[in-house]
Protein backbone atom coordinates (compact mmCIF):
# COMPACT_ATOMS: atom_id res chain seq x y z
CA UNK A 1 0.00 0.00 0.00
CA UNK A 2 1.31 3.49 -1.34
CA UNK A 3 1.48 5.63 2.12
CA UNK A 4 -1.26 8.07 2.52
CA UNK A 5 -0.30 11.53 4.13
CA UNK A 6 -1.13 11.81 8.07
CA UNK A 7 -1.28 7.72 8.77
CA UNK A 8 1.74 5.59 9.90
CA UNK A 9 2.66 2.40 9.58
CA UNK A 10 2.63 0.50 12.87
CA UNK A 11 2.31 -3.23 14.46
CA UNK A 12 -0.70 -4.28 16.02
CA UNK A 13 1.10 -4.60 19.16
CA UNK A 14 1.23 -0.88 19.40
CA UNK A 15 -2.58 -0.79 18.94
CA UNK A 16 -3.91 -3.51 21.58
CA UNK A 17 -2.75 -6.05 23.76
CA UNK A 18 -4.06 -9.67 22.96
CA UNK A 19 -5.45 -11.13 25.97
CA UNK A 20 -5.93 -15.13 26.26
CA UNK A 21 -10.12 -16.08 26.75
CA UNK A 22 -10.60 -18.79 28.96
CA UNK A 23 -12.38 -21.99 29.69
CA UNK A 24 -15.84 -20.63 30.90
CA UNK A 25 -16.22 -24.04 33.00
CA UNK A 26 -17.56 -23.22 36.42
CA UNK A 27 -19.64 -20.31 35.25
CA UNK A 28 -21.77 -21.17 32.95
CA UNK A 29 -25.54 -21.02 33.61
CA UNK A 30 -28.77 -20.66 32.13
CA UNK A 31 -29.82 -17.50 34.27
CA UNK A 32 -26.38 -15.81 33.87
CA UNK A 33 -26.01 -12.44 33.56
CA UNK A 34 -22.78 -12.06 31.42
CA UNK A 35 -22.42 -13.25 27.72
CA UNK A 36 -20.12 -15.91 27.50
CA UNK A 37 -18.36 -14.62 23.40
CA UNK A 38 -16.36 -16.61 20.76
CA UNK A 39 -16.09 -15.38 17.59
CA UNK A 40 -19.50 -16.01 16.76
CA UNK A 41 -20.94 -13.99 18.89
CA UNK A 42 -23.03 -14.88 22.14
CA UNK A 43 -22.77 -18.25 22.53
CA UNK A 44 -24.29 -18.96 26.21
CA UNK A 45 -24.40 -16.68 28.99
CA UNK A 46 -22.29 -16.67 32.39
CA UNK A 47 -22.22 -15.51 36.13
CA UNK A 48 -18.99 -13.88 35.35
CA UNK A 49 -16.86 -11.62 32.80
CA UNK A 50 -13.62 -11.50 31.97
CA UNK A 51 -13.58 -7.95 30.28
CA UNK A 52 -15.32 -5.01 30.39
CA UNK A 53 -15.74 -2.60 27.90
CA UNK A 54 -15.28 -2.66 23.83
CA UNK A 55 -12.45 -5.32 22.47
CA UNK A 56 -11.87 -7.44 19.25
CA UNK A 57 -12.41 -11.30 19.37
CA UNK A 58 -9.99 -13.08 17.57
CA UNK A 59 -10.12 -16.86 16.71
CA UNK A 60 -6.54 -18.64 18.34
CA UNK A 61 -7.60 -22.43 17.44
CA UNK A 62 -10.57 -23.64 14.55
CA UNK A 63 -12.49 -20.26 13.24
CA UNK A 64 -9.23 -18.44 13.32
CA UNK A 65 -11.16 -16.81 10.05
CA UNK A 66 -13.25 -14.94 12.39
CA UNK A 67 -13.35 -11.56 14.13
CA UNK A 68 -15.95 -10.20 16.17
CA UNK A 69 -16.73 -6.92 18.28
CA UNK A 70 -17.77 -7.11 21.65
CA UNK A 71 -18.81 -4.18 24.36
CA UNK A 72 -19.91 -4.41 27.91
CA UNK A 73 -19.24 -7.21 30.49
CA UNK A 74 -18.26 -10.26 28.98
CA UNK A 75 -16.51 -13.38 29.16
CA UNK A 76 -14.40 -14.70 26.24
CA UNK A 77 -13.94 -18.57 25.44
CA UNK A 78 -10.32 -20.50 25.78
CA UNK A 79 -10.51 -21.03 21.73
CA UNK A 80 -10.47 -17.49 21.32
CA UNK A 81 -8.28 -13.91 21.56
CA UNK A 82 -9.88 -10.62 23.32
CA UNK A 83 -8.10 -7.28 22.60
CA UNK A 84 -7.69 -4.74 25.17
CA UNK A 85 -5.96 -1.33 26.04
CA UNK A 86 -6.54 0.61 22.99
CA UNK A 87 -3.99 3.22 23.45
CA UNK A 88 -4.02 4.07 20.07
CA UNK A 89 -6.41 2.60 18.22
CA UNK A 90 -10.34 2.66 18.25
CA UNK A 91 -11.75 -0.29 18.62
CA UNK A 92 -14.27 -0.83 16.12
CA UNK A 93 -11.95 0.61 13.55
CA UNK A 94 -9.70 -1.67 14.25
CA UNK A 95 -12.45 -4.42 14.48
CA UNK A 96 -13.13 -3.58 10.47
CA UNK A 97 -9.30 -3.86 9.79
CA UNK A 98 -8.81 -6.87 10.65
CA UNK A 99 -11.44 -8.54 8.68
CA UNK A 100 -9.73 -7.28 6.01
CA UNK A 101 -7.32 -9.21 6.33
CA UNK A 102 -6.97 -13.31 5.33
CA UNK A 103 -6.26 -14.91 8.95
CA UNK A 104 -6.09 -18.27 7.07
CA UNK A 105 -2.93 -17.39 5.82
CA UNK A 106 -1.15 -17.60 9.28
CA UNK A 107 -2.36 -20.78 10.33
CA UNK A 108 0.41 -22.28 12.32
CA UNK A 109 -0.91 -25.61 12.69
CA UNK A 110 -1.35 -29.17 10.65
CA UNK A 111 -4.31 -30.03 12.38
CA UNK A 112 -6.81 -27.76 13.52
CA UNK A 113 -6.40 -24.27 12.71
CA UNK A 114 -4.71 -21.95 15.15
CA UNK A 115 -2.70 -18.26 15.70
CA UNK A 116 0.00 -17.43 17.58
CA UNK A 117 -0.21 -14.08 19.85
CA UNK A 118 3.17 -13.38 18.83
CA UNK A 119 2.47 -13.58 14.93
CA UNK A 120 -0.67 -11.29 15.39
CA UNK A 121 1.38 -8.86 17.25
CA UNK A 122 3.61 -8.75 14.06
CA UNK A 123 0.72 -7.73 12.03
CA UNK A 124 1.47 -4.04 10.30
CA UNK A 125 -1.87 -1.71 10.48
CA UNK A 126 -1.50 1.35 8.14
CA UNK A 127 -2.85 3.58 10.95
CA UNK A 128 -5.07 7.29 10.70
CA UNK A 129 -5.50 9.59 13.29
CA UNK A 130 -7.33 8.43 16.05
CA UNK A 131 -10.47 10.88 15.10
CA UNK A 132 -9.78 9.61 11.42
CA UNK A 133 -10.51 6.42 12.52
CA UNK A 134 -13.39 7.05 14.86
CA UNK A 135 -15.22 8.75 11.72
CA UNK A 136 -14.15 5.30 9.33
CA UNK A 137 -15.68 3.13 12.18
CA UNK A 138 -18.87 5.07 12.31
CA UNK A 139 -19.53 5.11 8.82
CA UNK A 140 -18.87 1.62 8.79
CA UNK A 141 -21.25 0.62 11.86
CA UNK A 142 -23.81 3.25 10.42
CA UNK A 143 -23.95 0.77 7.20
CA UNK A 144 -23.66 -2.36 9.49
CA UNK A 145 -26.42 -1.20 11.35
CA UNK A 146 -28.78 -0.74 8.20
CA UNK A 147 -27.83 -4.39 6.85
CA UNK A 148 -28.62 -5.46 10.48
CA UNK A 149 -31.96 -3.97 10.33
CA UNK A 150 -32.49 -5.35 6.79
CA UNK A 151 -31.47 -8.77 7.48
CA UNK A 152 -34.32 -8.65 10.40
CA UNK A 153 -37.02 -7.51 8.01
CA UNK A 154 -36.60 -10.29 5.55
CA UNK A 155 -36.51 -12.75 8.08
CA UNK A 156 -39.99 -11.11 9.30
CA UNK A 157 -41.08 -11.27 5.37
CA UNK A 158 -39.65 -14.40 5.45
CA UNK A 159 -42.29 -15.70 7.86
CA UNK A 160 -45.18 -13.14 6.78
CA UNK A 161 -44.61 -15.17 3.06
CA UNK A 162 -45.02 -18.74 5.06
CA UNK A 163 -47.78 -18.28 6.82
CA UNK A 164 -49.17 -16.37 3.99
CA UNK A 165 -48.66 -19.86 1.98
CA UNK A 166 -50.50 -21.76 4.10
CA UNK A 167 -53.49 -19.66 4.36
CA UNK A 168 -53.94 -19.28 0.87
CA UNK A 169 -52.88 -23.11 -0.47
CA UNK A 170 -55.25 -24.42 2.05
CA UNK A 171 -57.95 -21.88 2.62
CA UNK A 172 -57.98 -19.67 -0.63
CA UNK A 173 -59.24 -16.13 -1.21
CA UNK A 174 -62.62 -15.66 -2.13
CA UNK A 175 -64.39 -13.39 -4.93
CA UNK A 176 -64.40 -10.31 -2.67
CA UNK A 177 -60.45 -11.26 -2.02
CA UNK A 178 -61.10 -11.37 1.23
CA UNK A 179 -59.33 -14.91 3.06
CA UNK A 180 -61.61 -17.51 4.33
CA UNK A 181 -62.59 -18.45 7.86
CA UNK A 182 -64.70 -21.07 9.19
CA UNK A 183 -66.88 -18.45 10.50
CA UNK A 184 -68.08 -16.84 6.95
CA UNK A 185 -67.27 -19.98 4.24
CA UNK A 186 -68.05 -23.74 4.30
CA UNK A 187 -64.94 -26.41 4.48
CA UNK A 188 -65.10 -29.86 3.52
CA UNK A 189 -63.24 -33.03 4.70
CA UNK A 190 -60.40 -34.07 2.01
CA UNK A 191 -57.35 -36.53 1.61
CA UNK A 192 -55.52 -33.58 2.54
CA UNK A 193 -57.23 -32.05 5.44
CA UNK A 194 -59.58 -29.54 5.70
CA UNK A 195 -60.57 -27.32 2.15
CA UNK A 196 -62.96 -24.91 0.78
CA UNK A 197 -65.90 -26.81 -0.15
CA UNK A 198 -65.93 -25.52 -3.35
CA UNK A 199 -62.02 -27.07 -4.04
CA UNK A 200 -61.78 -30.79 -5.44
CA UNK A 201 -58.43 -32.51 -4.65
CA UNK A 202 -57.31 -34.63 -7.59
CA UNK A 203 -53.91 -36.18 -8.45
CA UNK A 204 -51.51 -34.17 -10.68
CA UNK A 205 -51.68 -36.40 -13.78
CA UNK A 206 -55.64 -35.59 -13.69
CA UNK A 207 -55.11 -32.29 -14.80
CA UNK A 208 -51.12 -32.49 -16.30
CA UNK A 209 -48.84 -34.71 -18.00
CA UNK A 210 -45.02 -35.65 -16.51
CA UNK A 211 -41.93 -35.99 -18.51
CA UNK A 212 -38.67 -36.59 -17.72
CA UNK A 213 -35.60 -33.90 -19.18
CA UNK A 214 -32.11 -35.95 -20.55
CA UNK A 215 -28.61 -35.45 -20.20
CA UNK A 216 -26.37 -34.17 -22.94
CA UNK A 217 -25.39 -37.34 -25.38
CA UNK A 218 -21.52 -38.76 -24.97
CA UNK A 219 -19.41 -36.25 -26.89
CA UNK A 220 -21.75 -33.52 -27.12
CA UNK A 221 -20.55 -30.05 -25.71
CA UNK A 222 -22.14 -26.49 -25.03
CA UNK A 223 -21.85 -23.88 -27.72
CA UNK A 224 -19.51 -20.61 -26.56
CA UNK A 225 -21.76 -18.86 -28.85
CA UNK A 226 -25.45 -17.96 -29.06
CA UNK A 227 -27.26 -20.97 -31.71
CA UNK A 228 -30.92 -20.20 -31.04
CA UNK A 229 -31.07 -23.29 -28.47
CA UNK A 230 -30.46 -23.43 -24.74
CA UNK A 231 -29.93 -26.08 -21.71
CA UNK A 232 -31.90 -25.66 -18.59
CA UNK A 233 -29.99 -27.49 -15.23
CA UNK A 234 -31.39 -27.71 -11.95
CA UNK A 235 -28.18 -25.66 -10.56
CA UNK A 236 -30.46 -22.36 -13.05
CA UNK A 237 -33.46 -22.51 -10.93
CA UNK A 238 -32.65 -24.21 -7.31
CA UNK A 239 -32.63 -21.30 -5.65
CA UNK A 240 -36.15 -20.69 -6.96
CA UNK A 241 -35.48 -18.08 -8.99
CA UNK A 242 -34.05 -18.73 -12.43
CA UNK A 243 -31.75 -15.90 -14.05
CA UNK A 244 -32.16 -17.08 -18.03
CA UNK A 245 -29.18 -15.25 -18.87
CA UNK A 246 -27.00 -17.94 -17.54
CA UNK A 247 -28.87 -20.88 -18.95
CA UNK A 248 -25.74 -22.98 -21.53
CA UNK A 249 -25.89 -22.58 -24.92
CA UNK A 250 -26.77 -25.61 -27.52
CA UNK A 251 -25.29 -26.77 -30.86
CA UNK A 252 -27.81 -27.46 -33.47
CA UNK A 253 -26.80 -31.25 -33.69
CA UNK A 254 -27.29 -31.25 -29.92
CA UNK A 255 -30.41 -29.86 -29.50
CA UNK A 256 -31.83 -32.46 -32.78
CA UNK A 257 -30.59 -35.40 -31.02
CA UNK A 258 -32.64 -34.08 -27.97
CA UNK A 259 -35.81 -32.18 -29.59
CA UNK A 260 -38.27 -34.38 -27.36
CA UNK A 261 -37.41 -33.43 -24.20
CA UNK A 262 -37.98 -29.86 -24.90
CA UNK A 263 -39.71 -27.14 -22.40
CA UNK A 264 -42.19 -25.05 -23.37
CA UNK A 265 -43.03 -21.54 -21.99
CA UNK A 266 -45.91 -22.07 -19.59
CA UNK A 267 -44.19 -25.46 -18.54
CA UNK A 268 -43.48 -26.21 -14.65
CA UNK A 269 -40.50 -27.41 -13.57
CA UNK A 270 -39.25 -29.68 -10.78
CA UNK A 271 -35.96 -30.86 -9.62
CA UNK A 272 -36.05 -34.75 -9.18
CA UNK A 273 -32.57 -35.74 -7.74
CA UNK A 274 -30.22 -34.34 -5.34
CA UNK A 275 -30.36 -32.34 -1.72
CA UNK A 276 -32.10 -29.70 -3.70
CA UNK A 277 -35.55 -32.43 -4.40
CA UNK A 278 -38.74 -30.77 -5.47
CA UNK A 279 -37.75 -27.45 -5.88
CA UNK A 280 -40.52 -26.09 -8.72
CA UNK A 281 -40.70 -23.09 -10.73
CA UNK A 282 -42.12 -22.13 -14.16
CA UNK A 283 -40.34 -21.91 -16.96
CA UNK A 284 -41.20 -17.92 -18.49
CA UNK A 285 -38.21 -17.28 -20.75
CA UNK A 286 -37.47 -13.86 -22.46
CA UNK A 287 -36.15 -15.35 -25.27
CA UNK A 288 -37.66 -17.37 -27.95
CA UNK A 289 -34.59 -20.61 -28.13
CA UNK A 290 -35.52 -24.05 -28.24
CA UNK A 291 -34.69 -24.92 -24.71
CA UNK A 292 -34.19 -28.92 -23.34
CA UNK A 293 -34.46 -30.21 -19.86
CA UNK A 294 -31.90 -31.48 -17.89
CA UNK A 295 -32.19 -35.15 -16.80
CA UNK A 296 -32.10 -34.02 -12.74
CA UNK A 297 -35.91 -32.52 -13.60
CA UNK A 298 -38.93 -33.47 -15.16
CA UNK A 299 -41.71 -30.76 -16.85
CA UNK A 300 -45.12 -30.91 -16.01
CA UNK A 301 -47.40 -29.64 -18.68
CA UNK A 302 -51.09 -28.67 -17.40
CA UNK A 303 -53.63 -30.51 -19.65
CA UNK A 304 -56.91 -28.36 -18.20
CA UNK A 305 -57.17 -24.57 -17.70
CA UNK A 306 -55.08 -24.25 -14.68
CA UNK A 307 -52.54 -21.57 -14.11
CA UNK A 308 -48.64 -23.11 -14.20
CA UNK A 309 -47.87 -20.66 -11.45
CA UNK A 310 -50.32 -22.04 -8.69
CA UNK A 311 -49.24 -25.93 -9.27
CA UNK A 312 -45.58 -24.54 -8.89
CA UNK A 313 -46.44 -22.68 -5.58
CA UNK A 314 -48.52 -26.23 -4.65
CA UNK A 315 -45.31 -27.82 -4.91
CA UNK A 316 -42.98 -25.84 -2.98
CA UNK A 317 -45.88 -25.44 -0.34
CA UNK A 318 -45.73 -27.84 2.52
CA UNK A 319 -48.45 -30.07 1.35
CA UNK A 320 -46.64 -31.22 -1.43
CA UNK A 321 -43.24 -30.58 0.32
CA UNK A 322 -44.57 -33.37 2.80
CA UNK A 323 -45.42 -35.65 0.31
CA UNK A 324 -42.12 -36.01 -0.98
CA UNK A 325 -40.05 -36.47 1.57
CA UNK A 326 -42.69 -39.60 2.24
CA UNK A 327 -42.59 -40.68 -1.24
CA UNK A 328 -38.77 -40.03 -2.20
CA UNK A 329 -36.49 -43.54 -2.87
CA UNK A 330 -32.85 -43.37 -2.55
CA UNK A 331 -30.55 -44.29 -6.03
CA UNK A 332 -27.16 -44.83 -5.21
CA UNK A 333 -27.33 -42.90 -2.09
CA UNK A 334 -29.00 -39.64 -3.98
CA UNK A 335 -32.35 -38.72 -3.33
CA UNK A 336 -34.72 -39.44 -6.04
CA UNK A 337 -38.12 -38.44 -6.71
CA UNK A 338 -39.82 -41.03 -9.60
CA UNK A 339 -41.80 -39.62 -12.43
CA UNK A 340 -44.85 -41.55 -11.03
CA UNK A 341 -44.53 -40.25 -7.48
CA UNK A 342 -45.19 -36.62 -9.31
CA UNK A 343 -48.19 -37.59 -11.10
CA UNK A 344 -49.69 -39.26 -8.13
CA UNK A 345 -49.33 -35.57 -6.20
CA UNK A 346 -52.35 -34.93 -4.60
CA UNK A 347 -53.21 -30.86 -4.94
CA UNK A 348 -55.92 -29.09 -3.71
CA UNK A 349 -57.91 -27.36 -6.48
CA UNK A 350 -60.20 -23.90 -6.81
CA UNK A 351 -60.91 -22.61 -10.38
CA UNK A 352 -58.94 -20.70 -12.57
CA UNK A 353 -60.17 -17.54 -11.30
CA UNK A 354 -59.13 -17.81 -7.41
CA UNK A 355 -55.74 -19.54 -8.57
CA UNK A 356 -54.83 -16.15 -10.39
CA UNK A 357 -56.01 -13.99 -7.59
CA UNK A 358 -53.69 -16.49 -4.73
CA UNK A 359 -51.35 -16.34 -7.38
CA UNK A 360 -51.16 -12.59 -7.72
CA UNK A 361 -51.25 -12.43 -3.66
CA UNK A 362 -48.43 -14.87 -3.41
CA UNK A 363 -46.34 -12.87 -6.24
CA UNK A 364 -46.53 -9.39 -4.39
CA UNK A 365 -45.28 -11.37 -1.33
CA UNK A 366 -42.90 -12.72 -3.16
CA UNK A 367 -41.75 -9.28 -5.03
CA UNK A 368 -41.80 -7.31 -1.98
CA UNK A 369 -39.19 -9.85 -0.01
CA UNK A 370 -36.87 -9.77 -3.30
CA UNK A 371 -36.90 -6.14 -3.33
CA UNK A 372 -35.75 -6.47 0.42
CA UNK A 373 -33.12 -9.34 -0.32
CA UNK A 374 -31.58 -7.03 -3.48
CA UNK A 375 -31.77 -4.05 -1.19
CA UNK A 376 -29.44 -6.41 1.68
CA UNK A 377 -27.17 -7.21 -1.66
CA UNK A 378 -26.81 -3.70 -2.08
CA UNK A 379 -26.39 -2.65 1.75
CA UNK A 380 -23.35 -5.81 1.78
CA UNK A 381 -21.56 -4.31 -1.79
CA UNK A 382 -21.66 -0.91 -0.59
CA UNK A 383 -19.95 -1.88 2.80
CA UNK A 384 -17.07 -3.96 0.89
CA UNK A 385 -16.48 -0.75 -1.09
CA UNK A 386 -16.45 0.88 1.72
CA UNK A 387 -14.11 -1.06 3.51
CA UNK A 388 -11.92 -1.47 0.54
CA UNK A 389 -11.81 2.55 0.31
CA UNK A 390 -11.55 4.58 3.72
CA UNK A 391 -9.24 1.39 5.40
CA UNK A 392 -6.51 1.45 2.53
CA UNK A 393 -7.09 5.56 2.62
CA UNK A 394 -8.00 5.85 -0.74
CA UNK A 395 -10.91 7.87 0.23
CA UNK A 396 -10.34 9.78 3.03
CA UNK A 397 -12.93 11.21 5.57
CA UNK A 398 -11.19 14.34 6.85
CA UNK A 399 -13.59 16.50 5.08
CA UNK A 400 -16.14 14.83 6.85
CA UNK A 401 -14.12 15.54 10.64
CA UNK A 402 -13.69 19.35 9.32
CA UNK A 403 -17.42 20.07 9.05
CA UNK A 404 -20.25 20.85 11.80
CA UNK A 405 -22.06 17.28 12.46
CA UNK A 406 -25.82 16.78 11.24
CA UNK A 407 -28.62 16.76 13.54
CA UNK A 408 -29.40 13.34 12.34
CA UNK A 409 -33.56 13.30 10.85
CA UNK A 410 -35.67 11.24 13.46
CA UNK A 411 -38.48 9.64 11.27
CA UNK A 412 -42.09 8.10 12.32
CA UNK A 413 -41.72 4.94 13.77
CA UNK A 414 -38.15 4.97 14.63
Amino acid sequence: MKNVEGWQLKSLRQLATINYGRSPAGILADDGEYPVVGTGGAERLGRDYLYEGDSVILGRKGTIDRVHFATGRFWTIDTAYYLSDFEQSVPRWLFYFLQTLDLRQMNEATGVPSLSRELLYKIEVPTPTEPEQAKIADILATVDRAIEQTDALIGKQQRIKTGLMQDLLTRGIDEHGKLRCEQTHKFKESPLGEIPAEWKVQALAERASVKGGKRLPGGHTYSESHTGYRYLQTTDFISRRLDYSNLHHLFTTTFQALERYEISAGDVFISIAGVNLGVAGVFRPDFTDGTILTENAAKIRMAMDDIPEYVSMQINGPTIQRQILEEKGIGAGVPKLALFRIQQFLISWPDRKEQLRIVDRLQACEDSLRKTQEGLAKLRSLKAALMQDLLSGRKRVTDLLASKPRREKVYAGQ
